[in-house]
């Protein structure tokens, strides 16, 4: 078993019994692309998109998959959102990665409520998620619940607006 299938199998703790790690050569189906799909993992060809272990969970699982991540060995790369305005949520996209003798980059992916954007944080598992967290807070709006320095770290004090938000007007 190579070191990417032990990562997808370590991960999958996460889901009941019934999911199942999908392997995939040429790319996600559509539905995962569309964000239809809710939890999952997908084994990927690295040289094709970058990661080798493309991970979609709940929410309250961010926490308890930076727990495996950080046993397993890696180190967060960055955490960053997307704005999917059309469907009223907000994706957080966490990048793992690991220095070892085969590409393994990690991405695990969630969607939040756009009114509500509140995820826990993960800052006090691996201490490198405080300045991504803060970025994220100042572009997106997402709180992160437990975040013990949720205070601007690029935008003034001041700002009321988040920037990378689609609807954002200058």
């Amino acid at each position: 078993m190579s070191f990417v299938e032990e990562t997808g199998n370590s991960l999958l703790a996460l889901f009941p019994q019934s999911t199942n790690v999908d392997k995939k050569s040429a790319g996600e189906p559509e539905a995962v692309e569309k964000g239809a799909r809710r939890h999952g993992i997908m084994i990927t060809d690295h040289a094709e998109r970058g990661t080798a272990v493309d991970v979609f969970c709940a929410p309250e699982q961010v926490v308890a998959a930076a727990k495996i991540m950080d046993e397993i060995g890696f180190f967060l790369e960055a955490v960053t959102g997307v704005d999917w305005i059309k469907e009223d949520r907000l994706e957080v996209i966490y990048d793992y990665n690991h220095y070892g003798f085969e590409p393994c980059r990690v991405v695990i992916r969630t969607f939040i409520s756009r009114t509500e954007p509140e995820i826990p944080t993960i800052s006090h598992i691996l201490p490198a998620a405080d300045w991504h967290e803060r970025e994220t807070h100042d572009f997106y709006g997402i709180r992160f619940a437990g975040h013990p320095n949720l205070v601007p770290l690029l935008l003034s004090e001041d700002a009321d607006f988040h920037p990378l938000l689609k609807d954002f007007t200058p």
